[in-house]
């Protein structure tokens, strides 16, 4: 995932550069904006959310959650003294001592530290404002974006999989170009590989419509306009559930997205991302 976000056609015939180089026009103006817009949501978002998970730091399959143990994953404190806890983490049956991290400081009973929430004190009335509030730009930033790539053809010219590409033996030699951290120049830089576009579609056609809909599941006022949503994802805590676990998978993405912008070259990509000019080395993949 070289790529600092979707890719736009090539807007402007390339330019030469220096000779072992060329430029091209890489991003629209569109996609730049939508683009940093979205990383101030995201952050907001996933900072805020977690204020409101640390209202209830378990989570649970099916439709009521409670104080007992069935909670497949938890971040609670134990008592060590007057005014010392222990942050407990459990998963399933295994437990970790998570003290300073997740559960506890050594002085306060809390999920998850003060510097990853919104806002840094417990507070969930304004949690919750900064979420909604957020999810909407959000929401809306991303309908541009997809209305915008939807009219230019970009999705079906760009990140559309062939036969090939999806082939096993193709997958696998894009899995070890990716290991070895071997990037590809010339012609084959200027468009997607099969890895970029499985992560991308994965994260606009199934991650963010899961995050949409499980939130609004968690909504009892939506629940009573759409009653489906409880059925289709089997209670409200199950929703929750899911919630969390793809917002760690848009961390997971965001991650890996940000080790290979600083491996293929930081200035290139986030320049790209700002004036939406991108250096492309000339000659075959290495």
């Amino acid at each position: 995932m070289t790529d600092a976000a979707l890719p736009e056609p090539m807007l402007a015939p390339a330019q030469a550069d220096r000779g072992d180089h060329e430029v091209i026009y890489r991003h629209t103006r569109v996609v730049r904006i939508t683009h940093w817009i979205n990383v101030v949501c995201i952050l907001l978002l996933l900072m805020s959310g977690l204020q409101i998970f640390n209202a209830h730091p378990r989570l649970y399959w099916g439709q009521k959650g409670d104080e007992s143990d069935h909670a497949f994953l938890s971040m609670l404190a134990y008592p060590t003294g007057e005014d010392t806890f222990r942050g407990e983490t459990r998963i399933g049956d295994l437990k970790f001592n998570t003290t300073g991290l997740f559960g506890a400081t050594v002085h306060e009973n809390r999920g998850l530290p003060w510097w990853a929430t919104l806002p840094g004190e417990r507070n969930l009335a304004t949690g919750r404002r900064w979420h909604f509030f957020m999810a909407w730009i959000f929401a809306i930033n991303g309908l541009v974006y997809l209305v915008s790539n939807a009219v230019n053809g970009h999705f079906k010219r760009d990140l559309a999989l062939s036969r090939g590409e999806v082939a096993p033996r193709a997958l696998w030699r894009d899995i070890l170009d990716h290991i070895r951290l071997k990037h590809p120049t010339g012609e084959a830089a200027k468009r997607y590989n099969t890895l970029q576009k499985l992560a991308y579609l994965s994260i606009v056609f199934i991650i963010l419509p899961l995050m949409v809909l499980t939130g609004l599941t968690m909504s009892p006022g939506f629940d009573a306009f759409a009653p489906w949503l409880l059925t289709l994802f089997g209670g409200r805590q199950s929703a929750r559930s899911i919630h969390f676990i793809c917002a760690n998978l848009i961390v997971l993405f965001i991650i890996v997205h940000v080790v290979e912008v600083f491996i293929a070259g930081v200035f290139n990509e986030i320049g790209s991302m700002i004036t939406g000019r991108y250096r492309v080395k000339l000659g075959d993949h290495g």
